[in-house]
């Protein structure tokens, strides 16, 4: 409609005012809520050619256009925007075209598709998933399916952090502390055994730091020289020399870390397509820093630690390899980037992660340019922000995050709790009340995060989240069983769809404002690819249960004498549930037919 309407409003000041004008100056956009219309024309470009007031040029092109153009039933000025109205009319004929489209997607296909990777969860493998991890998960997920119904090829991926000076932390604690124990022995899921150890860590090094501080040595010192901190340096150079006691070891507690890893993200409902590991790819990273030195791309400290200088790029010098020759996470991003466009050839590497590494990015684009890398210019760093409960920010070296597995379970039986409080799954066997309070549970934990604009830090309170009521999850849930129940009473009476007669129907306002915002779907999709944002599709999706709801309740559907409203509104009725179901689809939520 936007496209015709330029064609028509430019034909309409040609003819008008005799002259040639550039299309760009036609500007159309959705008219305010506030204000009577659908689309709104900004008139002021035009008075270059009217020679008239704001408001004697729109009524002159307004009435030009009601003249010559019927899908537009009137308009009005307000200063100098003239806004127009589509008649029932053409909204009945667009709705028709809707009802019977194959794929409500087709619209928001780009015209130049990309390969593009998305890289999200990346997490070290010296403990358990927590809440940050969820909105990281959700967010790349989510990202992929949109950017796919768009027709970019998407490659969905995650990088393992699985060495370093961290993971031998839990290592060391583990022999230290751990008496051998193990997930078989203690019960205990594979990556909480080893976050475990994690904070034992954390704990005993900070213990013997007070005891060197006490005896007269500088915080910093202390820190450097705690036993535990030096036994784990050691440690980090053994493994990178491959010794095989500190191998197998650390072969065998990551492989606990991979299994709980894999049952949180089935939990979640998200997977990958590669999973890459820093094991692997900081071999490649260090090959890359050891080149571009040979090339005076780099610098060798005295100590022969590797930097980067990139002042010159207002950033700051970069390490990328100790003076002990072992690699940092910058070393081994290097060696996945590089990796990854070797096997894709990649347009865009998304990389989905937390704002308090936004300088990282700069740095590790900046790098790889500077070493000649041109596709570097792809390298796209999606800065979320962080998640907080009521309660505060959560600290994984005091044990006090809030592990993912705890949430999701925490998430189902709260909405166990309210389902069976509002008493609505009587009839339902035990398999099946259990099967739709997790995909209550799991929607409002995915809704609650996804709804919130990912660039902004947000709290998360799980009470809120499950509310049947406003902006959540499961009133949209809830919404659609609703719909579905329509069609299984509509079984039941044998009436049937009638797509033909749908603009024979005399339907009113409500029918129409539903209509209108079906229509915004495939340009809400395309604005959330572009702007990396699932919340865009999240509120829309409440927009439009919210309205269908308000709907529901002042008319009837099957109940309507006239047959010809009737069939429109169970259509209009079907085609909601379908974009409501795939715009959830989007944020990967689970829809039950009945709740």
């Amino acid at each position: 409609m936007e496209n015709l309407l330029k064609a028509k409003i430019k034909q309409a000041v040609e003819v008008l005012y005799n002259c040639s004008v550039a299309e760009e100056l036609i500007q159309i956009q959705e008219t305010r809520k506030d204000f009577s219309g659908d689309f709104t024309l900004v008139v002021f470009p035009l008075l270059r050619f009217s020679k008239n007031t704001p408001e004697n040029t729109g009524e002159t092109i307004g009435s030009y256009i009601v003249d010559k153009f019927p899908a537009i039933s009137g308009f009005n000025v307000i200063k100098g925007f003239l806004n127009l109205e589509i008649s029932n009319l053409w909204w009945k004929e667009y709705f028709t075209d809707l009802a019977g489209s194959k794929s409500l997607f087709e619209k928001c296909r780009v015209e130049k598709p990309e390969t593009i990777l998305v890289e999200y969860s990346s997490p070290n493998t010296n403990k358990p998933l927590h809440l940050g991890h969820i909105r990281n998960n959700l967010l790349g997920y989510s990202l992929y399916r949109i950017l796919s119904v768009c027709g970019h090829s998407v490659i969905k991926t995650n990088i393992v952090n699985d060495r370093g000076i961290h993971i031998c932390k839990s290592m060391i604690a583990w022999q230290r502390f751990g008496n051998g124990e193990t997930p078989q022995s203690t019960g205990i899921k594979g990556d909480h055994l080893v976050g475990k150890y994690y904070v034992i860590f954390e704990r005993e090094y900070r213990l013997q730091a007070a005891v060197l501080v006490q005896q007269g040595m500088d915080v910093a010192k202390a820190k450097n020289e705690a036993p535990l901190m030096a036994e784990t340096r050691e440690m980090l150079l053994k493994w990178e020399a491959g010794d095989p006691e500190v191998y197998n070891l650390w072969k065998m507690m990551n492989s606990w870390v991979y299994a709980g890893f894999d049952e949180t993200y089935d939990k979640l409902g998200v997977d990958f397509d590669k999973i890459y590991y820093e094991s692997d790819t900081y071999k490649l990273g260090k090959e890359i820093v050891l080149t571009a030195l040979e090339n005076n791309v780099l610098y060798k400290n005295a100590d022969s630690s590797i930097w980067a200088d990139l002042t010159s790029d207002g950033l700051d010098q970069k390490l990328l390899l100790r003076s002990d020759g072992t690699a940092v996470y910058m070393t081994q991003d290097l060696g996945t980037a590089v990796d990854r466009y070797r096997e894709y050839k990649f347009d865009k590497n998304i990389y989905v992660v937390g704002n308090e590494q936004n300088y990282h990015f700069q740095v590790l684009r900046t790098i790889l340019k500077r070493m000649g890398y041109d596709w570097a210019e792809g390298l796209i760093h999606f800065s979320y922000g962080m998640v907080e409960l009521p309660e505060g920010r959560m600290k994984s070296r005091e044990g006090t995050i809030v592990d993912a597995d705890d949430l999701i379970s925490e998430m189902q039986e709260t909405a166990r709790d309210v389902s069976l409080e509002l008493g609505k799954l009587a009839d339902f066997s035990d398999v099946e009340k259990e099967e739709i309070f997790r995909k209550i549970g799991l929607g409002a934990l995915k809704y609650y995060i996804l709804k919130v604009d990912p660039r902004k830090n947000m709290t998360f309170n799980p009470a809120e989240s499950i509310d049947f009521n406003g902006n959540t999850g499961p009133f949209i849930q809830y919404t659609y069983a609703r719909i579905k129940s329509v069609f299984r009473k509509a079984e039941q009476l044998g009436i049937k769809e009638e797509i033909n007669s749908l603009s024979e129907a005399k339907v009113g306002v409500k029918e129409i404002e539903i209509v209108k915002l079906l229509r915004r779907f495939p340009e809400t999709v395309s604005a959330s690819a572009a702007g990396y944002s699932p919340a865009l599709i999240a509120n829309y999706c409440y927009e439009l249960a919210r309205e269908y709801n308000q709907f529901y309740h002042d008319f009837s559907i099957l109940g309507e004498t006239d047959q010809s409203i009737r069939n429109f509104r169970l259509i209009l009725s079907r085609v909601t549930s379908e974009v409501i179901y795939n715009g959830m689809w989007l944020l990967g939520i689970e829809m039950p037919e009945r709740m």
